[in-house]
């Protein structure tokens, strides 16, 4: 039976190549997916295509899709984004699953949505740190837990924003503070979710492709989010209760 399948975490955690990871090693499960295309007010990163990566328009235009049933329309970090929820129904009617990849501010409306209430679905979402990660920090005297994830996060970001664009500008540094600032407070969405995947290995990551096979946690994630789109058990993947939260 079609279903929502939702893909979500941070920016820059690795739910890009665990797409195209899928799409080389299991491209039986990836063409059942069907990728949702949102409204972005932003513009495009290099490789991105207009209709492919995101519909890429003028901020009033997003903003005027606020007044249109059928339309999510939230602020994402620096951007503004919407999506039509007309696309879930037309690729369930056609029996493909629709597929979201992206941030947790639209994941979690779509989860939220009247309109999708009934509508089967599964939920991954990508974390760069474990449950007992987190758990250890939270217990360590003078940790700050917030600090940590916002430096794992900048890291990842520095580096994938050098290989895209080479010298960075201020804005793409402004950018990229925006987006690593978020993800503590990103983590909090965890718990919605059916699985959380770990992963170590964030789109800045050799593990992925480097070596053919992915190693490290980007085959676990790897492993785990083509057994759960089969239907079947995860070997790694966590569930993280509500206290993870606070």
């Amino acid at each position: 039976m079609a279903r929502l399948v939702i893909l979500s975490g941070p920016s820059c955690v690795g739910k890009s190549p665990l797409l195209r990871a899928l799409q080389r090693f299991h491209p039986n499960l990836a063409q059942q997916l069907r990728p949702l295309v949102l409204y972005n007010d932003r513009a495009p990163r290099p490789g991105e295509v207009d209709g492919v990566a995101y519909h890429f328009r003028p901020r009033a235009f997003i903003e005027d899709l606020r007044q249109r049933p059928g339309h999510i329309v939230l602020p994402v970090r620096r951007d503004l984004q919407a999506l039509e929820l007309a696309q879930v129904t037309g690729w369930l009617e056609q029996g493909l699953d629709p597929f979201f990849e992206g941030n947790p501010y639209i994941a979690s409306a779509l989860m939220q949505a009247p309109e999708l209430a009934d509508v089967p679905r599964v939920g991954c979402f990508l974390s760069p740190v474990s449950l007992e990660e987190l758990r250890f920090l939270r217990s360590e005297p003078g940790a700050d837990v917030r600090k940590l994830v916002t430096d794992v996060m900048r890291r990842k970001l520095l580096r994938r924003t050098q290989k895209q664009k080479g010298v960075l500008s201020a804005p793409d540094l402004e950018d990229i503070e925006a987006r690593c600032g978020a993800a503590y407070d990103e983590l909090a969405y965890a718990p919605a979710f059916d699985y959380v995947l770990p992963n170590h290995d964030g789109e800045d990551s050799e593990n992925w492709d480097a070596f053919y096979y992915p190693l490290g946690d980007a085959r676990k994630c790897l492993l785990d989010f083509a057994a759960i789109l089969a239907g079947e058990e995860p070997r790694w993947a966590e569930k993280w209760p509500a206290e993870t939260q606070s």
